[in-house]
C-alpha cells in the first residue's frame, strides 16, 4: 500500500512538472545602462515582472536575450512581444546568446532586431496536449494566435510554417545565417562580436 501511494505521489509531481514551472518564477532579469539582459524561461509571470523592470528603468532601449531556454506559457510570451513592441524596445543577440523555441519567438518582438555572429536560434513545432502544430491544416483555428503574432511582427507568416516544419516538438532546429536572412529575422547584417 505504501508502494502504491508512493507510485501515486511520484506520478502526480512528474506529470505536473510543466504545470509548476509556470507559476514558478524561472526568468532573470538584469540592467545595465540601457540594456535589459534577459535569461532563463519564459512563464506565466514573466511578462508582469518585465513590465516592472522596464517602468522602473525608462533608459531601457534594448532587449538583450542571452539565454532563453523557451516558454511554458505561449499567451504569456506573445502577450510580452507584443508589449515589448509598442513600447519601441529592440531585441539584441550576443554572440554566446543561445535562444530557442518561444525565446525564438520573442526576438521577433524588437524594432530593430540584431545580433552578433555566434548566436544561436533553435526553432520548432509547438505542441499542445494532443499532437504537434505541424499536424493540424492550415486552416486550423490552433494556428491562429502564433500565425498571427508572426505577421504582425514581420509583415509575413512564412517563418511561422517554417518553424512548423523545421523540427518536431520534442527537436530542435538551429537557424542558419540564410535563413536568418530568408526569413527576414534582422533587421540590420549579422555584427561581429
Amino acid at each position: 500500500m505504501i508502494r502504491l501511494c508512493a507510485a501515486l505521489l511520484l506520478a502526480l509531481i512528474l506529470s505536473g512538472c510543466d504545470f509548476a514551472s509556470n507559476y514558478l518564477e524561472r526568468t532573470q532579469f538584469e540592467v545595465q545602462g540601457d540594456r535589459l539582459l534577459m535569461t532563463g524561461l519564459i512563464t506565466s509571470y514573466t511578462p508582469g515582472r518585465f513590465e516592472r523592470m522596464v517602468a522602473a528603468h525608462p533608459q531601457v532601449d534594448t532587449v538583450v536575450l542571452r539565454g532563453i531556454e523557451g516558454s511554458v506559457d505561449d499567451a504569456a510570451m506573445i502577450a510580452m512581444g507584443y508589449r515589448l513592441r509598442a513600447l519601441g524596445l529592440d531585441t539584441h543577440l550576443e554572440s554566446y546568446s543561445q535562444i530557442y523555441s518561444g525565446g525564438a519567438q520573442l526576438f521577433l518582438s524588437g524594432v530593430e532586431r540584431t545580433m552578433e555572429r555566434g548566436a544561436i536560434i533553435g526553432v520548432h513545432s509547438w505542441r499542445d496536449n494532443r499532437r504537434d502544430g505541424s499536424v493540424y491544416p492550415r486552416g486550423s483555428p490552433k494556428h491562429a494566435l502564433n500565425r498571427r503574432y508572426v505577421e504582425d511582427m514581420l509583415g509575413s507568416d512564412a517563418f511561422y510554417w517554417f518553424t512548423l516544419r523545421a523540427a518536431p516538438s520534442n527537436g530542435m532546429h538551429i537557424l542558419n545565417e540564410a535563413e536568418i536572412a530568408h526569413y527576414r529575422l534582422l533587421t540590420r547584417p549579422i555584427l561581429a562580436p
